[in-house]
């Protein structure tokens, strides 16, 4: 593991270790809104100070980027940032509904390199470093194999705050829930990312998103194997707040649906910036989005080598290998002996 990663996993674990000793009295803690419909808890500054200090003793130089603190510790000049969120899914804590986890990433000069989700109700760690692979408690993961739309499980987030658009989402939600086989919306997106990486899901989407709330997880898809991006299929998701994420061939199937509700695809047309020249990858999305209601049909995406460019700053083409699968007990182990006589 790399040294880097390692002090992010003890700095995740610390955080875990507030969380679930808080979990057992949930009636006791001291809840703050931040804004309608968005909380803060003491267990999440006390999460964020542990991470802190044991992410500073190591890296006194890094900077640090968290949710509750801002860039108020470390180095805020850095070219190495930390981007953490102490507790992702603080409305399901507070409600009792195990389902929230521990993000932290670290990112050099605006690129993840190292990664970390951990659920502590569950007591999974993935992990990830760029170019090494992604990890579910030491055991390499894959993005699964499903090429379809059709029979894919797709996570999503549903809006909350009182500005949010929420006849825009449900024209997207009714686009893609007609579409798959089914939509969830657990409630944290960093283990909706996670789970994308781990094959659980098949892709996710989600707009309002922080950097804290999306950087380790989009980091342990690519090296899942997945793609991320925005609505658009571009590489520009981090601060956008659309992050779209899927395996290679779902996700180009996805932004043929979503990429009308981009706007962060809409926000440089109006600024006058000039569209980057179609890269493979924006050929090979064009193609999968025509053969998107033929899925029977062999396209020519399928019978070449999937491109090695992606979406900017991210590379899928540092994924691990697949894993080999166990050989089964061969079936005469479980037939009874015959009688020589």
């Amino acid at each position: 593991m790399h040294p880097m990663l390692n002090v992010a996993v003890r700095a995740a674990r610390e955080a875990g270790k507030i969380i679930n000793r808080a979990s057992l009295d949930i009636d006791l803690l001291r809840i703050a809104q931040k804004a309608a419909n968005d909380f803060v808890t003491e267990v999440d500054r006390a999460a964020e100070q542990a991470i802190i200090d044991v992410l500073l003793k190591a890296y006194p130089q890094h900077g640090i980027l968290g949710e509750e603190t801002g860039t108020t510790y470390g180095d805020a000049a850095s070219e190495y940032q930390w981007i953490i969120d102490p507790l992702d899914g603080t409305t399901n804590f507070i409600h009792g509904m195990p389902v929230y986890a521990v993000s932290i990433a670290l990112a050099h000069r605006g690129v993840v390199q190292q990664a970390v989700v951990y659920d502590p109700t569950r007591d999974e760690l993935f992990t990830a470093t760029r170019g090494a692979g992604a990890f579910l408690n030491s055991r390499r993961i894959r993005v699964s194999s499903r090429v379809r739309l059709e029979d894919s499980l797709i996570g999503t987030g549903f809006p909350f705050r009182k500005h949010d658009d929420f006849d825009t989402y449900l024209e997207m939600f009714k686009r893609v829930a007609q579409r798959c086989v089914g939509l969830r919306r657990p409630g944290a997106a960093a283990i909706d990312l996670a789970y994308v990486a781990a094959g659980r899901y098949d892709g996710f989407f989600e707009t309002g998103l922080k950097p804290w709330d999306i950087a380790a997880g989009s980091l342990l898809i690519t090296e899942a194997g997945g793609l991320v991006g925005n609505f658009a299929g571009d590489g520009e998701f981090l601060h956008t707040g659309e992050v779209l994420a899927a395996t290679p061939k779902v996700y180009g199937q996805l932004v043929a649906l979503l990429q009308g509700y981009s706007k962060a695809a809409a926000t440089k047309t109006e600024s006058g910036s000039v569209a980057p020249a179609p890269s493979t990858t924006d050929a090979q999305l064009a193609t999968l989005h025509a053969a998107a209601d033929r899925p029977a049909a062999k396209t020519a995406a399928d019978k070449s080598p999937r491109a090695k460019s992606v979406p900017r700053r991210i590379k899928a083409s540092d994924v691990a290998k697949p894993r080999q699968a166990e050989k089964s007990l061969p079936p005469s182990v479980y037939k009874p002996k015959r009688s020589k006589d």
